[in-house]
């Protein structure tokens, strides 16, 4: 994770998903036999007793995230069901969606809430957004010109990590990712739930996502995870002709957020970009700096 920039596709192995919880632990029972006289035997007999129960009681720890039974892709699975019966028709995304943990991606404590289409706190006032949305946003962009002609997303740029959720289902839709988060505990929390996935093609960048990453621009694909009053020119400049962004923005006469998806299209040599309005969501507003 995190190798290389957003200019090649690494040669590296693809991610197995569902990933594993991790294998558990338990303690080896061993006792040694005690030359005190009296209590030798007895000592011999409780001991492996008190060892096999302190293995039990550290299994049944390491195991309480299986316990809830989130590590099954089944119950990622009636998560895309119910997307798909929501009108999210995209078998790419939902695909992907199936494949990433997002439990691994939250608080333990929210851990049972994980595959609900609903958004959840991730601190620092930061939340991970629903699936839905989640889906919707990177189904929107499949449809620019540059994803639709090659039946992926190409070089991406996502404006806003949070967690690393969605960027993990990005990575899997994309040639390349570069995630930009301007908060360094939000930065650091997204590389240590993606460092398990080994998602090479996947570059972070502690940074303001306003200047999105001109260094590894252009784009084929553009995502923010936070809402501005319009969009910045630093995203205009870094689209590729033929890609898309998509972005939550101020609606027009200040009635909330809607969904913007900004085209950039070449005709006859020239480039132009066309911009549209969809639905009305609700994101954390976009922030110039870092903190």
């Amino acid at each position: 994770m995190n190798s290389g920039n957003g200019g090649s596709k690494p040669a590296a192995r693809s991610p197995r998903f569902p990933l594993p919880l991790g294998k558990m632990g338990g303690a080896s029972a061993s006792s040694s036999a005690s030359s005190g006289v009296g209590g030798g035997v007895a000592r011999e007999v409780l001991m492996p007793q008190r060892h096999l129960r302190e293995a039990a009681q550290d299994a049944a720890r390491q195991l309480a995230p299986s316990g809830l039974g989130l590590d099954s892709a089944k119950v990622r699975q009636r998560m895309v069901l119910r997307l798909r019966r929501d009108g999210l028709h995209d078998e790419r995304v939902l695909e992907a969606l199936s494949r990433v943990p997002r439990h691994e991606f939250v608080d333990s404590a929210l851990a049972i809430q994980a595959y609900e289409d609903t958004s959840l706190p991730i601190g620092h006032e930061q939340t991970i957004s629903k699936p839905s949305v989640v889906g919707r946003m990177i189904a929107m962009l499949f449809g620019g010109q540059s994803a639709s002609q090659r039946g992926h997303l190409g070089r991406t740029l996502e404006i806003g990590t949070g967690c690393g959720y969605q960027a993990a289902v990005l990575a899997l839709l994309s040639q390349s990712l570069v995630s930009i988060e301007r908060l360094k505990p939000l930065h650091d929390k997204a590389r240590s739930n993606l460092a398990p996935l080994h998602l090479p093609q996947v570059r972070l960048i502690y940074g303001d996502g306003r200047l999105g990453a001109p260094g590894a621009a252009p784009f084929d694909s553009i995502v923010a995870a936070a809402g501005g009053d319009d969009i910045p020119s630093a995203w205009l400049e870094q689209l590729a002709p033929g890609g898309r962004l998509i972005a939550p923005m101020a609606a027009p006469g200040g009635r909330g957020q809607v969904l913007v998806r900004v085209d950039h299209l070449l005709e006859n040599g020239r480039s132009r970009f066309v911009r549209t309005e969809h639905e009305a969501v609700l994101f954390v507003p976009l922030k110039s700096g870092v903190m």
